[in-house]
């Protein structure tokens, strides 16, 4: 197995399910960007056979830790070397777990090699989808889809559904909609004239999952599930009518799946994301994730809103960029980054991210072959430019 942001949230519970089950996998390597205290443990656990830091005086750090610890793990340099581990021969189980833009090239190589890929990095089908799906059919890699509801889709679908992902027919297998469930992240219920205030620690202070900053922000503003959204449609070849995101406060409901003769599927368990981890790592089997199982007496009451989308404008973006153009959710993608940079820094506000993200997408205007990866990443570059250009004229 190797682990693509070994150091992160997701690298953290995958470790988790390997101390669980520690004859069944062994861990060939791990990139991590500059913990270097983290990924030093890592390898002081798990000995694995190679590792690397994205950021060069990290990955210099690591080296000399490890060769002062006299531990047998080698240190590999650029971004290059993590692509070529996601292309090993020796290597079954690809975590693609980097967080944002970074993590497309290493995981689309492990597509293009075939590997089992474990995807919880969404920017991949939000930049890429198409790319992504086709050069998986192409080199017969399996994608398992790790995020919370991703997983829980995956799990309440038909074997058909499970072998075809990308190029599946929902209707064709009785599936009417897919109903994408979330939390409304921690301010579901604040005044929405009181959002302009609020600050990164509130925003990064989410209900029930423990997140890393980026993403607990994208909770927040539910531009988490925008990009959800945009990824269940690459993985399930959906069509407007056929997706429906739900407000779920308790997270305990992690989606559910309606079929044609009224039936609605739903996968539940605690919000531990060493549950879905566990059940990709071991697909089609199952495996101890070291989550204890839901107490349905103690649940309490489960309750669901529609999202409100004066509330959730971030959302509404994403939707609209997902049936407007790959160009539109790569764009999106991007502005979305350099706004909750922002926004974490101080520079704007919490409100003034959707703002950011807006303008770029209202100035897109470069369109080319969206089958081109060199296309979409210069979207990317250019809508990074743009956003930031768009958070100083807010900063003054």
């Amino acid at each position: 197995m190797l682990i693509l942001g070994a150091t992160g949230s997701i690298g953290a519970s995958t470790l988790k399910v390997l101390r669980n089950n520690p004859e069944a996998y062994d861990l060939y390597g791990v990139t991590g960007a500059r913990n270097v205290a983290a990924m030093l443990d890592i390898c002081r656990e798990f000995s694995p056979q190679y590792a690397v830091m994205a950021d060069p005086a990290s990955n210099m750090a690591l080296m000399d830790a490890l060769r002062n610890e006299q531990l047998s793990t080698e240190v590999l340099a650029g971004e290059q070397a993590i692509a070529e581990l996601a292309k090993a021969e020796a290597v079954d189980l690809v975590m693609a777990a980097i967080v944002g833009a970074a993590g497309l090239l290493p995981t689309l190589a492990a597509v293009e090699a075939g590997k089992t890929v474990l995807l919880a990095n969404k920017e991949a089908l939000v930049m890429s989808g198409a790319i992504f799906m086709d050069a998986a059919a192409r080199s017969g890699a399996q994608i398992l889809p790790v995020d919370s509801e991703h997983n829980a889709i995956f799990q309440c679908m038909p074997q058909a559904i499970q072998q075809a992902l990308g190029h599946c027919d929902l209707q064709q297998a009785g599936v009417s909609k897919i109903l994408l469930t979330g939390s409304g992240g921690p301010f579901r219920y604040h005044s929405i004239d009181a959002l302009p205030v609020v600050s990164p620690a509130e925003a990064c202070a989410h209900p029930n999952w423990s997140m890393g900053q980026k993403i607990s922000v994208d909770s927040a503003t539910m531009m988490n599930k925008g990009l959800e959204y945009i990824e269940a449609k690459r993985l399930f070849n959906t069509q407007p009518k056929q997706i429906e995101v739900i407000i779920h406060p308790q997270s305990i409901i992690h989606s559910m799946v309606q079929y044609c003769d009224g039936s609605v599927l739903a996968q539940m368990g605690q919000p531990d994301m060493a549950t879905p981890i566990a059940h990709v790592m071991a697909y089609p089997q199952r495996i101890t994730s070291g989550v204890e199982p839901l107490d349905f007496f103690s649940l309490g009451e489960l309750s669901f809103i529609p999202p409100d989308f004066s509330r959730y404008p971030c959302l509404k973006l994403a939707i609209d960029a997902c049936y407007d153009s790959q160009t539109a959710t790569t764009c999106l993608n991007a502005a979305n980054e350099i706004a909750v940079a922002a926004f974490l820094a101080g520079r704007i506000k919490f409100t003034q991210i959707a703002q950011v993200v807006a303008a770029c997408l209202d100035g897109l205007d470069y369109l080319g072959s969206e089958t081109e990866l060199s296309v979409l990443l210069e979207v990317d570059q250019r809508a990074r430019v743009q956003a930031s250009a768009v958070v100083k004229r807010i900063c003054g």
